[in-house]
């Protein structure tokens, strides 16, 4: 199966979501939570992560996540990730509780993808940390609701499809792996050769070739690929996966989230009066020499009906 049948396949039994002007979605993707250690990308960035999180979950904003948000290629473990970052699937609990989250899997974490496995590990919490007191977030959980009960019965997507109720037009949401070989059909292998190669590699500074986000030519290839699927689909596509922010255009239809890992800031796309926006949040100083957390739009948003797709 070629690369462009493999994207057309994520979505044959996508869910479909309603989007009007009171619809609103936050979309992320490439979080790659880890255990805490020297490869945990997402350490560095776990409280820009968190206060957007904060910032949507309190402004009504239905939590879209592309995949890779776990790194389960270098870790086994999906219960020492959410041990360790037990204040995240604290909060993502909650937006679970709204109905208003959707998870999709990628290459890092496709063994989400079986419904088996989810219901294993991600139905309930096994780490000490959710048993304390939840925080305000101004919400209050159902009656008798159990603190280390997480996501029972909860399935991730390969693709999310969001129709515009207005214009009829439909945004295609994926992970964007199915553009590579090698991260979609030798998935497995990869991350085979991640965690027991590439991984101690990673650790003296050598790059792993088989990551879009860090071999040059790989993300480009990748990039070109998905550009000329929502072109030749004319489908507004949005992906993550190579982990380079990108706003789409009315002649190239395509949309990147960026991911949560970069050195000093995480990107993503947020949906509003249909309106689709490319923004960042990173760390600023004030006069008085004390950090905050700031919200920048990297591009002017584009009204959907701008697309010819």
């Amino acid at each position: 199966m070629g690369w462009y049948q493999r994207i057309s396949n994520a979505f044959r039994d996508a869910p479909v979501l309603p989007l009007d002007c009171s619809s609103r979605f936050a979309i992320l993707s490439d979080c790659h939570r880890g255990v805490g250690n020297s490869n945990d990308n997402f350490l560095k960035n776990q409280h820009l992560y968190l206060a957007a999180l904060k910032h949507y979950f309190q402004n009504g904003y239905t939590y879209l996540e592309l995949g890779d948000g776990d790194e389960l290629w270098e870790n086994r473990s999906l219960s020492r990730i959410i041990d360790i970052h037990s204040d995240v699937f604290r909060l993502l609990k909650q937006f679970h509780y709204q109905n208003r989250l959707y998870m999709l899997y990628g290459n890092h974490d496709h063994c989400k993808k079986s419904f088996r496995y989810c219901r294993k590990h991600c139905s309930a919490c096994h780490c000490q940390n959710l048993s304390e007191e939840m925080p305000c977030w101004n919400i209050s959980m159902p009656p008798g609701d159990e603190a280390a009960e997480l996501f029972p019965d909860f399935r991730f997507l390969s693709g999310l499809i969001l129709h515009d109720t207005v214009s009829g037009k439909e945004l295609y949401l994926t992970h964007g792996h199915q553009a590579d070989f090698l991260n979609s059909t030798l998935a497995p292998l990869s991350g085979f050769l991640v965690r027991y190669f590439w991984k101690p590699l990673e650790a003296i500074g050598v790059s792993d070739p088989t990551s879009a986000a860090r071999n040059y030519t790989k993300k480009q290839k990748t990039e070109m690929r998905l550009a000329a699927w929502a072109s030749q689909e004319q489908k507004l596509l949005i992906t993550g996966h190579t982990h380079r922010p990108m706003a789409g255009n009315p002649e190239s239809p395509y949309f990147n989230t960026g991911s949560c890992v970069h050195p000093s800031c995480i990107t993503c796309i947020e949906i509003q009066n249909r309106r689709i926006t490319l923004v960042k949040w990173l760390l600023q100083t004030k006069t008085n020499l004390s950090l905050y957390v700031t919200r920048e739009e990297l591009y002017e948003p584009i009204c959907i009906e701008e697309f010819r797709a």
